[in-house]
């Protein structure tokens, strides 16, 4: 009777497979039928208490329908090369910021300044051959600063480098005119441009969390075309900005929309490949991204004025207007969401495209669709997580891992770029320190290939963890080491000596932070089950746009609290090499469907054990139920030892 009792309750479950950190297939041969073990958990938001039960066939993606499909077919490798596509317009839009609001040398053409027109200023051109060799007797602009009690109250002369009503602007970055020339955004008003970087990365981040939410609620198609569509709106609304205010609004919403590309994109290009396909895939969009980041130097110099450039940048994206067409909604999203009509479409249009013989449906996936009674669709937010064991955890531990990837990245960039506040000759140049960031990150991707694929998700991220860890440790430590020997000569260290070390710390930190930031997000789209994958998704990457934006405000302060700023960095590095350990391993694993799948993904050992070997760990099919909530039922009515939390033990 009490066992009974227990069956009714729901407390045991289906089997798992035995090695930990596995996900159970709902279409396991080996698995008992609907009288002998319901659900995994008494509530499901992808299976109700009530009602017709639901075919573990339709619920099993990746080990039934996409095999029954064709796999990696034809018709699935055209909607991936569809999302490959616009990986190089939107490169073009994010980094775009690099040449509109570049900070131009300029030079005053006339300093007689009459009484009360020091902030009076007014553009008259570009500049000519030697102004560089002007601005070496100008100090550089810097943000206006309340005078301390001690310092002198002397009026301002004509010796003020700001004190100008003409000013000539030499650009660096390619263009003859950007923002900054065009509204004289020095001097006083230079914290302007800051707000105006701002103005992008802040409406990523709110587009990120809001878009995410969307996709789990009306699929990833229709947030796609809609962020199309406000993003060409916005996008060529911004470059006919008339004041900076504008500029910095519209780019506000720019960014929001495409947040909401670039997460759909992802989400789709995700569920779209089998387990051994999703990684490379996800890469070979990374490089068409970088391919983008080298042409747009070429773009800007051929463009000559801002607005055109910001018009060309956007014009691409009315090519996406035919994915209303070419672009059907995620399948696997719709059958995790059991919205099976409209699967059942889908499912006979991939058939014809790829040409699948039906009478090889082995396991009668077409005969369950077609016995499966019209039911609501079931759709989850990501709020749920906050109910589960482990999922939320892992998310958390992702989202750490990509702000402190992305916010260190700064870190090392400012070293490399500006070593100690003295800029280097060959990194004062635009172009030389543009395409050393590029090709930093170029070597980044590659390596990410090969260890990834060695090491597998988990133990990826945690050697690039180690590195940045260890970059960043050696720069702080043992850099302020070195330049207390730089002080006495008898030591023969210089300055050159530091400076090369923090170059090459720099370098190796760069490396494996991009690195970090790029693989925790891929990593929350594996393990984030898919009725909640954008939410998921779309808060792994509002967390690197938070890092992200640690960059403007350093720089709008001045660089003040810089030491610090990595101080605190670098101790989170050092969290999330611990909690990385604490995440479950993907790598050739299922995508989970729904909530309860994702709670399937636990943490397993770094190094499998040898055959016959006794694990200091045990396997999840083989851990009891630590709770508490059973023990006296387990007691009084001597359940089988074989009767684990994750079900009954298989033999």
């Amino acid at each position: 009777m009490s066992i009974a009792r227990e069956l009714d309750s729901g407390w045991i479950r289906q089997p798992e497979a035995e090695e930990n950190g596995s996900v159970l297939p709902a279409s396991s041969s080996s698995a008992p039928n609907s009288t002998e073990s319901p659900s995994p958990l008494p509530v499901s938001p992808a299976r109700p208490e009530s009602g017709p039960r639901i075919s573990s066939l339709l619920l099993d993606y990746d080990g039934s329908v996409l095999p029954f499909l064709g796999g990696l077919g034809t018709y699935n490798k055209r909607l991936i090369l569809l999302t490959w596509i616009p990986a190089l317009f939107l490169s073009f839009s994010q980094f775009s910021d690099f040449f509109l609001l570049d900070q131009p040398d300029k030079k005053c053409t006339n300093t007689e300044v009459e009484p009360g027109s020091a902030g009076r200023l007014s553009r008259v051109g570009n500049g000519s051959a030697g102004v560089t060799e002007l601005l070496a007797l100008l100090n550089p602009p810097r943000l206006p600063t309340i005078s301390t009690p001690g310092s002198s109250l002397v009026p301002s002369n004509h010796t003020d480098p700001c004190l100008c009503n003409k000013w000539i602007y030499h650009i660096q970055a390619g263009l003859v005119q950007n923002v900054v020339s065009e509204w004289d955004l020095v001097c006083a008003s230079s914290w302007r441009v800051h707000i105006a970087k701002f103005s992008l990365l802040v409406g990523m981040i709110f587009g990120y969390l809001v878009t995410g939410c969307i996709a789990d609620w009306i699929g990833r198609r229709l947030v796609l075309l809609i962020s199309v569509i406000f993003n060409l709106v916005f996008g060529l609304t911004v470059a006919l900005s008339v004041d900076v205010n504008m500029f910095s609004t519209l780019r506000f919403f720019e960014g929001f929309c495409l947040a909401g590309i670039i997460l759909s994109l992802f989400a789709l290009r995700v569920e779209l490949c089998p387990p051994g396909h999703r990684f490379m895939i996800t890469m070979i969009a990374s490089f068409i991204g970088m391919a983008g980041q080298f042409i747009l130097p070429g773009v800007a110099a051929l463009c000559k004025d801002w607005q055109v450039l910001q018009a060309v940048i956007i014009c691409p994206f009315l090519l996406m207007l035919s994915y209303w067409y070419l672009f059907p909604e995620s399948l696997r999203w719709l059958m995790a969401t059991l919205q099976f009509e409209a699967s059942k479409k889908q499912i006979l249009h991939i058939i014809h495209r790829n040409r699948v013989n039906t009478e090889s449906d082995i396991k009668g996936i077409m005969p369950e669709l077609e016995r499966e009674v019209y039911r609501g669709p079931k759709k989850v937010c990501i709020v749920k997580v906050v109910g589960t064991r482990n999922l939320w955890k892992n998310i958390l531990v992702l989202c750490v891992n990509s702000l402190t990837g992305y916010g260190i990245h700064h870190c090392f960039a400012k070293s490399l770029m500006d070593p100690e506040g003295n800029t280097t000759q060959h990194m004062s140049n635009f172009y030389v320190n543009y395409y050393a960031m590029a090709g930093i990150t170029l070597a980044s991707c590659l390596a990410m290939c090969p260890v990834v694929g060695f090491l597998g998700r988990r133990g990826g991220l945690l050697l690039f963890m180690i590195l940045t860890a260890l970059a960043s440790l050696l720069q702080l430590g043992l850099l302020n080491l070195i330049g207390k020997y730089t002080n006495r000569p008898e030591t023969g260290m210089s300055e050159i000596v530091k400076n090369k070390f923090s170059i090459i710390f720099s370098i190796i930190g760069m490396f494996s932070s991009h690195a970090v930031g790029s693989l925790s997000v891929f990593f929350c789209a594996e393990i984030t089950p898919t009725v909640i994958r954008g939410g998921g998704l779309g808060l792994v990457l509002a967390s690197a746009g938070f890092g992200s934006l640690t960059a403007p405000i350093m720089e709008l302060h001045n660089q003040k609290g810089y030491f610090l700023h990595h101080v605190i960095f670098a101790c989170c590095t050092l969290i999330c090499i611990i909690c990385i350990l604490l995440l479950p391993e993907s790598k050739n694993q299922n995508l989970p469907e729904n909530i309860p799948d994702g709670e399937h993904y636990t943490r397993q050992p770094l190094l499998s054990h040898r055959k016959g070997e006794q694990p200091l760990l045990l396997t999840n099919s083989e851990l009891k139920d630590y709770s508490g909530l059973h023990d006296s039922v387990a007691m009084a009515d001597g359940i089988s030892e074989n009767a684990t939390v994750n079900g009954i033990k298989s033999s």
